[in-house]
Parts: structure tokens; C-alpha cells; sequence
């Protein structure tokens, strides 16, 4: 007998909070004149949403000045990203967040004491998930909220996010030449070997980034694990600060460093060539020009051990710009198939930092901050 039993699909991951205020956040109506307070399970559940990387919003018909003045009282502004306050549709509202923090309307939770409120919004926006406080604390509790795991990144989500308002801010304002923005921003690139702490982060790196991504491949944690341990590859990673404050974990490069050539074979009394064959760099980073730098680190890791280096690249509708970026740090083709580009550096030819970008580079697996040695254009 054919098996008919319905699956419902996983909800999408929740990556938002946002809360209306009046007897929702808190108890009371503050322009009733009530003098408002924040339940502690409402304290304790917001602490715990920012610690797992779940970011939160205010959608409130309310007077801006008078909410900012009570969130600040209450030690709860810093919280809420982007809040809404005013007298607008609660949907233009969230419209309003997920435009801001660039999320998809399925990845919001919409939380109102007001049954009114929630059909507002779940008509005009009907992938947003709508529901009462009560309700939301029952989600969390029986797990169907919070991440099974928490990256660094995460426990940072909303720090970033502030620093990416502040520096969105300075762009704005910044008159002048791109190259110039670039140097004003004082980027560091710090590039290492992965540690065990590292592997969430960098699978999700390469199942969600397509763009700035050489050859597509995937890797879950438990195959990153295998490659750190194999002494014949490196996985490195790269994280990202600026003078705003840190994008996190935001590169990744998987090497080949085994005696063979990019097709497996042999290179029998072949001098010894690294081959990269995965590098990617995180969207959030478009437009900063570091996949240079973090190529430079690789290049010159592998010289440091008297290999060359030899890189992958599978074209996609969407990754061109990462063949670009190989051929501008000095690969030329060396062989081409139906899906398979092979580049490698010639002669002595080294790739150059970029001046507005300080690259340092670390050796040592898991190694303390100061055994980095700094590498300079």
C-alpha cells in the first residue's frame, strides 16, 4: 500500500523578532500614563534570542519620543534594531525592518496582543508568522525558535549589524574617490587555520554564498572536520574588521596541499604546487575588494612551504567576478574543460595586498592571536 502520509515542510528559520509594546513587550499603555513594566520572562526570552544570534524590532503605534525615553529607562533599547514607532500600518512597519536589516518577510516573527494588529499584518504580509506573546514563549520553549547551534558570528549578529548602520552612515557622507572610502575604513584582515569553533560558521559560508564563490562545492561540519585533519589539505579561514567593528567570519579557503595535480594525478618529481579549490567571501564584504588579500595569505602561505600555487574556478550564472579577481591577482589559464578553468601564477609573481587593507596571517591552527605575523603589501 502506497504510503499517503503528509509531511509538513520546517518552518524557515526565525532570524527576527519584532515586538509591538503595549501589553505585549510590557504591561500597561504608556500614553495611557501606566506606569509600564517588562515582565521578567519577557527580559529573560529577549537576552536570550540576542545570544542566539536572533535579531529584534519594535512595531508600535506609539509617540518615537516617548518609547525611546521609556526603552532606555527600562535598559532595553540597545536591543531593538530599526525600531518602528508611530502611527503608521503595522505591516508598512515591518515592511520598514525587513527592508533594513535585508531578511526575508518568512524569516519574522510578528509578536501583538492585539488580534486586530495580527490580521492587519497577516493579510497585507502573509509569509510574516504572527502570534501573541503567550504563544511566542510556547514556540521557544518546545524548540521552534532557537538555532541547534550557536557561531560566534551569531552570538555578534546584532554588534554587526549596528556597526553596518554606522558605516552605511559614513558612506553616505564620504566625499570622495571609492579608493579613498576603502583606505578610511582601516580594514584588517586576519586570516588563520580553522579551528573546531570555526566549522559551523564556515559550512554555512559555503551553502549560502554563490556569488563570490570559485567552484560552487559544499561542505557540511563533518566533512570541514575530515579536511582540517587530513595533512593534506589546509582549511583557512578570514575574518574582517573595520574601525565600526568586526563583519566577522567572512572568508574561506579550502587547499589542496597533497603531491597530485588538480585532476588527481600523480605529479611524480613535479615541483610541489598547492591547489586551491574552494575560495569564497561572504556577501557582506561586496564591494570591499578583500578576496585579493585573502588570495595574497594563501599565496604566500604556500611559498612559505616552497609550493606554488594553482587555483579552481567553475563558472555559474553568478560567480564571474571571482575569475576576475584570480586573473587581477596574476593567475593566468592553464587549462580549460567544459566546467573546469585551472589558473596558476607564473614565474616569482606574487599577488598584492591591496594598500587600504592590512592583512595578518596565521600559520598555527587554533594558535593564540600573538603568534600572527603581519604581512604587508
Amino acid at each position: 500500500m502506497q504510503d499517503t502520509e503528509l509531511h509538513t515542510p520546517a518552518a524557515p528559520q526565525v532570524k527576527c523578532v519584532v515586538w509591538d509594546l503595549d501589553d505585549t513587550l510590557w504591561d500597561g499603555t504608556l500614553l495611557e500614563g501606566d506606569d509600564v513594566s517588562v515582565p521578567d520572562a519577557n527580559r529573560k526570552l529577549i537576552r536570550t534570542l540576542d545570544e542566539h544570534g536572533i535579531l529584534q524590532s519594535v512595531a508600535s503605534r506609539n509617540e518615537p519620543g516617548a518609547v525611546a525615553e521609556r526603552l532606555r529607562a527600562l535598559g532595553l533599547d540597545e536591543y531593538f534594531l530599526y525600531p518602528q514607532v508611530g502611527w503608521s500600518a503595522k505591516s508598512a512597519s515591518l515592511r520598514a525592518v525587513t527592508r533594513e536589516l535585508n531578511i526575508s518577510a518568512d524569516s519574522v516573527l510578528f509578536v501583538d496582543d492585539s488580534e486586530f494588529e495580527r490580521a492587519e499584518v497577516a493579510g497585507a504580509l502573509p509569509r510574516v508568522r504572527c502570534m501573541t506573546r503567550q504563544e511566542l514563549h510556547a514556540l521557544v520553549a518546545a524548540g521552534g525558535v532557537l538555532p541547534a547551534q550557536v557561531t560566534d558570528d551569531a552570538r555578534h549578529r546584532r554588534a554587526m549589524y549596528l556597526a553596518e548602520g554606522r558605516r552605511r552612515s559614513h558612506e553616505v557622507a564620504f566625499d570622495g574617490p571609492a579608493e579613498e572610502f576603502l583606505r578610511s575604513l582601516d580594514m584588517t584582515l586576519r586570516v588563520r587555520e580553522a579551528s573546531t569553533a570555526d566549522l559551523a560558521r564556515a559550512a554555512e559560508l559555503t551553502q549560502r554564498t554563490h556569488q563570490l564563490n570559485t567552484t560552487g562545492i559544499t561542505f557540511d561540519e563533518d566533512e570541514l572536520s575530515s579536511l582540517v585533519r587530513d595533512p593534506g589539505h589546509r582549511v583557512l579561514v578570514a575574518e574582517l574588521d573595520d574601525r565600526f567593528g568586526t563583519y566577522g567570519t567572512i572568508g574561506l579557503a579550502v587547499v589542496d596541499t597533497g603531491p597530485t595535480d588538480p585532476a588527481g594525478a600523480p605529479r611524480a618529481g613535479a615541483a610541489p604546487r598547492w591547489t586551491i579549490r574552494l575560495l569564497l567571501m561572504s556577501c557582506r564584504v561586496m564591494g570591499r575588494n578583500v578576496g585579493s588579500a585573502l588570495i595574497a595569505a594563501v599565496t604566500r602561505l604556500a611559498d612559505a612551504h616552497g609550493a606554488g600555487t594553482v587555483a579552481l574556478f567553475r563558472p555559474t550564472e553568478r560567480n564571474r567576478q571571482m575569475l576576475v579577481t584570480y586573473r587581477f591577482a596574476g593567475f593566468t589559464v592553464e587549462s580549460r574543460s567544459d566546467d573546469l578553468v585551472v589558473l596558476s601564477l607564473s614565474g616569482e609573481r606574487r599577488p598584492a595586498v591591496p594598500g587600504y587593507v592590512r592583512l595578518v596571517a596565521d600559520d598555527t591552527p587554533a594558535a593564540p592571536r600573538g603568534t600572527t605575523q603581519e604581512l604587508t603589501a
